[in-house]
């Protein structure tokens, strides 16, 4: 168990490489045995090449009580973002573009 923390366990992972970007989706648990989930998106940036790699790390904390309201707000706003994409003049590309992101959720 960490120091300060008041989760016990790592008990699941999923990375989600997207392009500079990698999503991780873990699931931890409490003391008490309860799993929540975190969603982390970390950015690498600088370079190899200059020796100054770091990464930019964002997390969320997503209770299991919170799931349902959680999807359906993703949900939504993925749809709504989907319709403007289609209704707005764009190029075949971004287009393409686009559509792979979301299919990927």
């Amino acid at each position: 168990m960490q120091e300060g923390n008041n989760y016990r366990d790592d008990v699941y992972s999923k990375p989600v490489r997207a392009g500079k970007r990698t999503y991780f989706f873990d699931v931890k648990s409490t003391r008490g045995n309860d799993l929540f989930m975190t969603i982390t998106e970390s950015k690498r940036t600088g370079s190899a090449e200059s020796g100054n790699v770091n990464y930019e790390k964002h997390k969320i904390f997503l209770y299991k009580e919170d799931f349902e309201k959680f999807i359906e707000g993703l949900q939504e706003t993925i749809e709504y973002i989907r319709q403007k994409q289609m209704d707005a003049p764009s190029s075949s590309t971004i287009e393409h573009s686009a559509d792979d992101e979301f299919n990927s959720l």
